[in-house]
């Protein structure tokens, strides 16, 4: 690789994107929680093996959902510690119905 060392590759730092975000927000009355998709998904920068990573987000736009429910896009950035660009940058779409 270019940046010398191992490196995770970027579909595996998006994947980690659902377990982060439920660090970041919590919806507990919904009974049914959906990942209903992206709108937008970029990899600035890699991570190293053995790289800490962290999320930091917010909530970009909130909608009733069509068949009930409401959907959240969210604004989402994964950090690495001591990186001096993000592992990703997404928007991530999600649906709570309860």
């Amino acid at each position: 690789m270019p940046v010398g060392t191992t490196v995770a590759h970027g579909y595996l730092t998006l994947s980690l994107l659902i377990p982060l975000w439920t660090q970041l927000l919590d919806v507990s009355d919904a009974t049914t929680k959906v990942n209903y998709g992206l709108d937008k998904v970029r990899f600035p920068a890699p991570v190293p093996a053995g790289a800490s990573i962290r999320p930091a987000g917010s909530i970009a736009k909130v909608e009733e959902a069509a068949v009930g429910g409401v959907q959240i896009t969210a604004d989402v950035v994964v950090a690495i510690r001591d990186g001096a660009k993000p592992a990703c940058i997404a928007q991530p779409v999600f649906r709570f119905h309860h």
